[in-house]
């Protein structure tokens, strides 16, 4: 009996691999075969030029390195990069932006761990399709994004830190082609973070009906949590969400609401929940990972309290707007909950774009103090007195 489970799910495994496998065989299987005389293949990296070992460059404190700089046409096909700094938050004290087409703003800024799936400066594996944090413990940060560009490209590393990175390699792999159409979509990026506030008549982080019946009313988006506000034309493909939770209440009850193209309410896209947004059900509290959708991080501490990072990626389909895409998700129901949310989305359109609000400081960027086991006694033992003391269990 337990050699033929074991036969069942193997064959389960082969069948999803097998269909996953056929669903990108056109780009990276199916056709290898052909013919690529149409590019040449390109690379910058952190080599030695003296041709010894110490194949890293070093950037300052409070200085920047430009990484990759081109004056042609082409397609970047990947990155990789892995550092070392005594800053230990270096990932999210760190910056990266990139700049197509000789545009003066950048297309893409975001905290260069966030932007590779590394949330709250930790170091930790995360397995996409696009984004790829590989061992060792993440420490590997890989992009398979293309990323056009027709008349020049710039990447650029920010150090804000108050310590010097040590040790940055990368490897940023392209191809110099003639056939890039000046006005098709570049490839975009843009952090956001914010601490949000329960958005109650009464003040209260009410969810689930845990404190008493909750409010009822018309659902306004005004509150929402927003990680995309696009002007426009392109194509959504994507988003991390860090979420932060100070509470043991599950965070996942908010709705996504999408609106394309400017149309007020109801929104073209709305969702049930946070973790449908993500592909998931029923609270998950599990490490998983898929090309498009995963947990690669969850919360270690009681219920959902402490941090869990979802991403998603629309490459089955991207989301496509003419005009504009404005991307929102609640933060609990109706907006009822306190949290600390960052997300990085991604997308391509056409240039120019707005120009991004200007990044907080990295004193702004830092985690909320982690919530431990002393400050949850200090909460029982104010539920304790409020009960009058003596002898007190659990909801009584």
């Amino acid at each position: 009996m337990l050699n033929m489970k074991l036969i069942q799910a193997s064959f389960f495994v082969i069948c999803i691999l097998f269909q996953f496998s056929r669903s990108i065989s056109s780009n990276s299987l199916e056709n290898l075969w052909q013919s690529r005389q149409e590019y040449e293949s390109y690379r910058e990296s952190s080599f030695d030029a003296t041709n010894g070992n110490d194949d890293f460059i070093k950037i300052p404190a409070h200085g920047s390195k430009v990484i990759f700089e081109s004056t042609s046409s082409g397609i970047i096909r990947h990155i990789w990069i892995t550092l070392w700094s005594k800053d230990k938050m270096i990932l999210r004290n760190s910056v990266i932006k990139m700049y197509w087409d000789n545009q003066t703003h950048p297309s893409v800024q975001s905290p260069l761990g966030d932007f590779f799936g590394q949330g709250w400066g930790e170091e930790y594996i995360m397995n996409s399709l696009p984004i790829v944090a590989a061992p060792k413990k993440g420490k590997a940060l890989n992009s398979y994004f293309s990323m056009p560009f027709a008349k020049g490209a710039k990447i650029v590393i920010e150090n804000e830190s108050d310590h010097e990175i040590g040790s940055f390699y990368f490897y940023i792999d392209y191809e110099k082609r003639k056939d890039i159409p000046p006005n098709s979509p570049r490839f975009h990026a843009q952090w956001n973070k914010t601490l949000t506030k329960p958005n109650t008549k009464v003040d209260s982080e009410n969810d689930r009906n845990v404190l008493g019946a909750m409010e009822k009313g018309k659902k306004s988006p005004a509150s929402n949590y927003v990680f995309a506000d696009i002007e426009g034309e392109g194509h959504f493909v994507g988003m991390q969400y860090f979420v932060d939770s100070p509470t043991p209440m599950w965070y996942g009850e908010g709705d996504d609401m999408i609106f394309i193209d400017g149309k007020s309410w109801p929104p073209r896209l709305r969702g049930t929940g946070t973790e449908d947004f993500f592909n998931t059900a029923w609270c998950p509290k599990e490490v998983f990972h898929h090309p498009y959708f995963g947990y690669p991080r969850v919360s270690e501490s009681i219920g959902w309290m402490g941090r869990t990072h979802l991403y998603r990626f629309f490459l089955e389909s991207p989301i496509v707007f003419h005009k504009s895409f404005l991307g929102t998700i609640e933060h609990g129901h109706a907006n009822s909950l306190t949290l600390d949310l960052a997300s990085v989305a991604y997308w391509y359109q056409k240039l120019p774009n707005k120009k991004f609000t200007i990044l907080p400081k990295k004193e702004l960027r830092q985690n909320q103090p982690a919530i431990n086991e002393n400050d949850i006694h200090r909460w029982r033992d104010a539920y304790r007195k409020s009960k009058g003391g003596g002898e007190v269990w659990g909801s009584q």
